[in-house]
């Protein structure tokens, strides 16, 4: 599994690099998009839409895309507040209250709060090649965050997170995660991703915000999958499981990130 596991991130790490810090607007925008109609795809799985129900769904979200890019659309405040209020306070209070999935017609456009944000905080976020780098560091944090709660929950792990919906985490794995998080954005900070202008100390509380909220996507897709009874979102990455076991975190980070930059800019 382990050796699947680097396999595969060996040839994803670049493939996203690549995109990242050499592609074009329209082929980045195709990329972030085949991402979050992949990752809807498996929450239209997870909620239980038939075959004719994911078509439909999945082709009305790609020509909303298509739409909104060529038009030049981007959310408007309104959409972002909801999106920080959804992240910081109602999924919180959803894993705390353990409540399973909503109606049809709510679980549809949970699923689009879920991906669009997104998909609109990767395509605002790096508008250009010159951009890359700032974006980068957002990822990074998720990405430090839980190979720091990884190897600090295996040496220190004792008091569950979440046992009901992710038995694996803990709480000292959660708090390794912060401080590995802290760790790297002194070192970047010093190191000028983010402007040599910018004040660490406030740095500091946005990634431990951000951290926390890192952890709130992670335990939002484990839930859904619990209620769905399915161990992963789906077999596309071998050794990771799916693109949503992927990206849950980042889904959540980049939009209230995302959402946070455009309401107080």
């Amino acid at each position: 599994m382990l050796k699947q596991r680097i396999q595969t991130a060996l040839i994803l790490l670049p493939l996203m690099l690549g995109m990242l810090f050499f592609s074009g607007s329209l082929i980045w925008a195709v990329f972030c998009a085949l991402i979050a109609l992949l990752v809807q795809w498996e929450y239209s799985r997870m909620v239980g839409m038939s075959g004719n129900e994911q078509a439909a769904y999945l082709g009305g979200t790609a020509f909303f895309m298509c739409i909104a890019y060529l038009g030049g659309w981007m959310l408007p405040d309104l959409v972002w507040l909801l999106v920080a209020l959804f992240w910081l306070l109602l999924v919180p209070v959803w894993l705390k209250k353990q409540w399973q999935m909503p109606c049809r017609y709510i679980s549809k456009a949970l699923g689009w709060l879920l991906v669009l944000p997104f998909w609109f905080a990767l395509l605002a976020l790096r508008p250009d090649r010159d951009s890359a780098l700032p974006l980068l560091a957002v990822m990074g944090l998720v990405w430090i965050a839980d190979i720091g709660a990884y190897f600090a929950g295996k040496a220190f792990g004792r008091n569950k997170l979440a046992p009901a919906i992710s038995p694996g985490k803990s709480w000292e794995g959660a708090i390794g995660g912060g401080l590995a998080v802290l760790l790297y954005i002194t070192v970047i900070h010093a190191a000028g991703w983010f402007g040599h202008n910018s004040s660490l100390i406030p740095l500091w509380c946005a990634a431990v915000v951000l951290t926390a909220v890192s952890i709130y996507g992670d335990l939002l897709e484990s839930w859904l999958k619990r209620s769905a009874g399915i161990k992963d979102s789906s077999n596309l990455l071998p050794g990771h499981g799916g693109v949503f076991d992927r990206t849950d975190s980042l889904i959540a980070v980049l939009s209230v990130y995302a959402a946070v930059r455009f309401l107080f800019s």
